[in-house]
This record gives C-alpha cells, structure tokens and sequence, in this order.
C-alpha cells in the first residue's frame, strides 16, 4: 500500500477504536441519575464567584433566587474584585426579585499562589460554612438555572454513604446562537467528553474524573476531606482538579449533560471563543512540549487524514486510501452527530468536525506560544504567567 493509504487505514484504527473503546464518549445520555426526594432535605449554600459580571447577572442570578428548594438555601456572591459594579448589581436584583437570601462579599485582590476564581471560592466557602450547610452548590455567574435545579442536583446525590455521590457536576448547556457557536462550541462539549469520557467518571471503577465548573454539588464533609478549595489553589482548569482532589480522598463523583442549566455568556466571535480555548488548552497539556507536539500530531491524524487522505485517494485512483479515509470520516460524523442534536444544530455540521479541529489545534499552539511569551493563562485583566496544570491523580 502507498503511505497514503497507510495513513488512511491507520486513522480508521483509531476511529473504531474511539468508537467502541473510550467509553462511548459519543453518547449522550448521561443524565442526572433517578432520583428520589430524601425524607429531609439538606441545607445548601449557593456560591458564586463573580467578577465583571454586570452583563450577564441579570440573567442569571434572579434564577438562582428563585430556587423552588424545600430545604434551607441560601446565595453567597463573591465580587471578585470587579470594577463593573457586579456587587451593587447583585444587591439591586435580590431587592427586586426576592427569593432565597443573598450575601454578597468582596474578599479583595488574591494573594500569591491563588488563581482569581478558587480564592472567590475560598472566601465564599469559608462564609457559608459558618451557618454549616450539609452541600455547597459552586456555580458561575454566567450560569442560568431553571426552579427545580437545586431540588434535582441534591435529590441525585442522594443520601451520604455508598449509594449517594459526594460530587455531582452538569456539563451547561452552552449558548450557541452565532455561526462561530455553532461551529464550535459543540465540539468543545465533543472533545471534553472524548479526553474525560462521562460513563467511566460515572461508572466508579477508573481513575477518570473530571467536573464542569459551572455547575458543581459538592458535599461539606467531602470538600473538607479533599481541603477545597486550598488543594487545588493554583489550577488553571479548576473543575478538573477540584473532582480529581474529591476522588483521592475517596469521594463518589457523577458528570453529565444538563437540561435544564444553561450558560448565558455570548461568544459571537471567533476571538471570543479563541480566547476561551487558548487560555487554559496548554495547561491542559501541562506545559509540556512533548505533550504539545504529540497532541498536533494526534489531531492531524484523527481528524485532518481522513478527509485528506478521501481526496488524496480520489485524485490519485488510490482505492485503499480513498475507501478507508471516507470511512474514517464517516464514523467521525457519526460519533459528532449525538451531539450536534443535544445542540438542536443540522446534522449536516457533522462533516465539518475536521474544519473545527484545526480551530481547536491553532487555539491549542496558541496557548503554548502565550504561555512561553510569559503571558500565561489571562482571563479578565489577571494573568498567570505560570499558572499550575490540574493535579494528577
């Protein structure tokens, strides 16, 4: 065969073996798990970091004031040091909206070693645990919750002990209203599920875990076990780490797609959703440029060989790289179709999956050439030049 065709034929491997052996990340039917309301429900606190967040808090926060929550709950917002007016705000919509009790707090600039959110977090945390809450739902200001969402996360954790979960996390449904969100923000929520797939976080039995930070139920005791938020103060992928912190000290953890939780952050352009990729992609890799040129080599033949090696094969008569490229393509569209339904986008952005690869493997260079630059991981105004990986098990 030429080296084309070996290509080909090499990329089709790994396609049936993403298919079938990487814990059909593809999938989608990880929900929250059956629930069943407990005889007494639990205390929550309810806190969010918060900085620069006056476009979104209107869309957000009243939802969260609006829990339809048996027990007792309560909001703790923690204006990071914002120059929008965030805590005013915050204040002004409780006062208008009524619903569960707000607090807002100001804990000031973080101190060295502290990235920007996990210090909010820390000073929320370290509020709410005064009135000693059972669970601490951690969740972002841009995130839009529905009445029965608290109800719900709670009702699937479960009672403590060997049938409940100590962490319970819903992937957000993010917004996708642009061209540039269509593209690729589903595949964000694809390839997150193919490096952390959800049935084997799920499952108990391997070493995988993972959270979505948007949205995180954790229990008290577990987070005090795991010394949250002071374990894991310097990630730049903060959920990441936060569930892998929660599993080694034992913790029973849970991840899926959610319904009825939703970002309300707009990325109308691609430089916006650039950013959100490229700030922390490299640290994903561990700042390590072994890791780097192992991923843009993996990337070119999971997703660029396919449709190159189809063309390759139809210009040159090479029938073994054609066939086998165009079905490694084929499969590829199929596995990204699940998703693309999620998103209620066309089936017919599947075939463009290798298009937005590229994207992603541009945005992941990028990110290694900042970080090398000395810019590090920035995200409104803070930079960290050499922010830390999330921490392996």
């Amino acid at each position: 065969m030429s080296a084309v065709a070996w290509i080909a034929v090499g990329s089709l491997i790994v396609w049936v073996w993403l298919l079938l052996g990487q814990g059909f990340f593809w999938r989608t039917d990880q929900r929250l798990p059956a629930r069943r309301d407990p005889a007494r429900w639990p205390s929550v606190a309810v806190v969010v970091p918060a900085r620069d967040e006056a476009e979104v808090l209107p869309m957000s926060l009243p939802s969260l004031l609006a829990q339809d929550y048996p027990g007792d709950a309560e909001v703790y917002l923690v204006d990071d040091c914002s120059g929008d007016g965030t805590g005013e705000l915050a204040r002004a919509l409780s006062e208008r909206c009524g619903g569960l009790p707000l607090t807002v707090v100001t804990p000031g600039e973080p101190e060295p070693g502290w990235t920007g959110k996990l210090w909010a977090l820390r000073h929320g945390m370290a509020l709410a645990r005064q009135r000693k809450p059972e669970f601490l739902l951690l969740t972002d200001a841009d995130i839009a919750h529905e009445p029965d969402s608290l109800r719900e996360l709670v009702a699937a954790a479960g009672t403590e002990g060997a049938d409940g979960f100590d962490l319970v996390s819903q992937m957000a449904r993010l917004r996708v209203t642009s061209t540039w969100e269509r593209l690729v923000v589903p595949a964000f929520v694809y390839f997150f599920g193919q490096l952390y797939p959800f049935r084997r976080i799920n499952g108990g039995e391997s070493r995988t875990a993972a959270a979505a930070g948007g949205c995180v139920l954790l229990r008290a005791g577990a987070a005090e076990r795991a010394r949250i938020p002071e374990s894991i103060r310097q990630a730049v992928i903060d959920d990441v780490s936060l569930a892998r912190a929660v599993r080694r000290s034992g913790g029973r953890i849970w991840l899926g797609l959610a319904d009825r939780v939703d970002s309300v952050r707009p990325y109308p352009r691609l430089a916006d959703l650039w950013h959100m990729v490229a700030r922390s992609a490299y640290a994903q890799l561990r700042h390590s440029p072994i890791l780097l040129a192992g991923t843009v080599l993996g990337l070119g033949l999971v997703y660029v060989a396919p449709p190159a090696t189809l063309c390759a094969g139809l210009l040159t008569g090479d029938a073994t790289a054609a066939v086998a490229g165009g079905a490694a393509w084929a499969v590829m569209a199929g596995t990204y179709m699940p998703m693309l339904g999620y998103y209620r986008q066309s089936l017919w952005l599947a075939p463009l999956l290798p298009f937005t690869a590229v994207l992603y493997l541009l945005m992941t260079v990028d990110s290694a050439v900042q970080h090398h630059r000395g810019l590090g991981a920035a995200w409104k105004g803070r930079t960290y030049a050499r922010p830390e990986a999330a921490p392996e098990p």
